[in-house]
């Protein structure tokens, strides 16, 4: 099958078939010019939609990278023959807040909006006491270096720092238990986000709301143990586990919120 074929069989939508159409040029530079080349930075779903259309292109050596071992957001590299490796394409920086500077992820990633970088130019954001650690494309160091100097209403000081440096710490979410009449989606969606139930449907059926990282569109589709939920600008929820019924009849479940 052709390009357009390949994408419309793999990606539902007209972004992600955007991304993976980026994704597979960079495959063809290396292919054509016998160069190392990377795509920007990918989510979970994109990097399982990437892997099922790069292998049924026939594509050569690729791998996912996001600058340390269990990175969730990554990069694909791809090698010619020749290469061991060429230049590493990712970069990190760690930024320092005042004392009593009470920044979140959001803040920061926020504050990077602000001068203009998208969010497929920096990978995954490891945000601490009073610091916060990214990691982003080599070509958009330069701006991280001398542009990045507030989050939040607060004044920051960064630097570059190797990637062996990166600390991705404790990345354990927060426990809520919650009861329900039917592990629906809508019904997940609404309980670990925070939302009501009809903005968690609404969510759902215009694939803001992703299931175990590719788009579901069906706000009744009975989840089970172990799904995960992703929302941009909502962050991550887990079923973690149903542990039992309550007197009433309804499921009680233990959900992980990350944010």
């Amino acid at each position: 099958m052709n390009k357009t074929e390949l994408l419309r069989h793999v990606a539902v939508d007209e972004p992600s078939r955007l991304t993976l159409a980026q994704v597979l040029d960079k495959a063809e530079l290396t292919r054509t010019r016998d160069v190392p080349a990377n795509s920007r930075f990918l989510t979970d779903g994109e990097q399982i939609l990437a892997r099922r259309a790069l292998e049924a292109a026939g594509c050569g050596r690729f791998d996912f990278w996001g600058g340390y071992p269990g990175a969730e957001r990554k990069v694909c590299r791809f090698w010619p023959d020749w290469a061991e490796g060429g230049e590493e394409p990712l970069a990190a920086v760690e930024v320092t807040a005042p004392p009593g500077a009470d920044l979140s992820h959001r803040d920061y990633l926020g504050s990077l909006t602000g001068l203009g970088i998208t969010r497929d130019m920096v990978g995954d954001l490891l945000v601490g006491d009073g610091r916060c650690q990214a990691v982003c494309l080599r070509a958009a160091l330069p701006i991280l270096l001398s542009q990045w100097t507030q989050a939040g209403r607060w004044s920051v000081q960064v630097r570059e720092i190797p990637l062996a440096e990166l600390e991705p710490g404790d990345r354990g979410g927060k426990l809520r238990r919650e009861t329900f009449r039917s592990l629906r989606f809508d019904a997940v969606a609404a309980a670990g986000f925070g939302l009501p139930r009809a903005k968690a449907a609404a969510l759902i059926a215009s694939g803001h709301i992703q299931l175990n990282h590719l788009p579901c569109l069906k706000p009744d589709k009975l989840l089970e143990e172990g799904d995960s939920l992703t929302a941009r600008g909502y962050g991550k929820c887990v079923l973690a586990r149903v542990t039992g019924e309550s007197r009433k009849g309804r499921i009680m479940a233990e959900l992980e919120r990350y944010e």
